[in-house]
């Protein structure tokens, strides 16, 4: 940048000219430093803030005489240890807000969308006997439900599946039948068990549903409150 004469501030002609010279050092060190951004709207957004701080202490490096054209790396290196951190040109974002990518990295988790459906594949629907009737009965035990807090409802979607999994399949069938209120009877007759087996697989089943959430001690069986 072309020093003005003593006394004189740079014009914001010649500001921006000399800061165009060294944009492309500038790009170029924000795209080895957010490399690691997968999502191309993060990574863009990241290297606007990066250009966007890298030109307000231009700025402020000007105001007081400095040419930041001398050392256009350092610039970048700070600007982008401060994006990195949080810093904005409009401000600081929160390290205690969940979607905040300052939070995720500070407290090591992750945000992600929860599953569209929790149905289970199409092959597993469509060719067993039975599958389309008892399709996803638990989804229609939380549909339209104003009792059940949304936290809890999300947990249950993500636990439930899980917990179906550690059953046998034909555990996993019955279960599906118990969810759609099929009659003791009925289920007896259709698995070849007792209606008193069937009684008693409800009070298992829910004694390791809660044992496995948690909701049980491994050594206390469960009992109806």
């Amino acid at each position: 940048m072309n020093a003005p004469p003593t006394g004189q501030p740079a014009t914001p002609a010649c500001l921006h000219a000399a800061f165009c010279s060294i944009l492309p050092r500038i790009l170029l060190h924000g795209e080895v430093v957010f490399r690691g951004l997968r999502c191309p709207d993060r990574k863009e957004e990241a290297l606007a803030e990066l250009t966007a701080l890298c030109w307000l202490w231009f700025i402020r490096l000007a105001a007081q005489g400095k040419d930041a054209t001398q050392f256009p790396s350092a610039l970048a290196t700070y600007a982008a240890r401060a994006v990195r951190a949080g810093r904005r040109l409009c401000g600081q974002e929160r390290s205690r807000d969940v979607l905040s990518p300052v939070a995720r990295h500070r407290h090591g988790f992750v945000v992600e969308p929860l599953p569209a459906a929790t149905r289970r594949s199409y092959e597993d629907v469509y060719t067993s006997v039975g599958g389309q009737r008892g399709l996803d009965a638990f989804e229609e035990r939380l549909r339209d439900n104003a009792v059940t807090p949304p936290p809890d409802a999300a947990a249950f979607r993500i636990d439930f599946p899980s917990w179906l999994c550690t059953r046998a399949e034909r555990d996993r069938r019955l279960i599906a039948d118990m969810m759609l209120d099929e009659r003791t009877l009925d289920l007896a007759e259709r698995y070849g068990l007792s209606p008193a087996r069937i009684s008693q697989l409800r009070r298992e089943f829910m004694d390791d549903w809660l044992l496995f959430c948690g909701d049980r001690e491994p050594d206390r069986p469960w009992a109806p409150a």
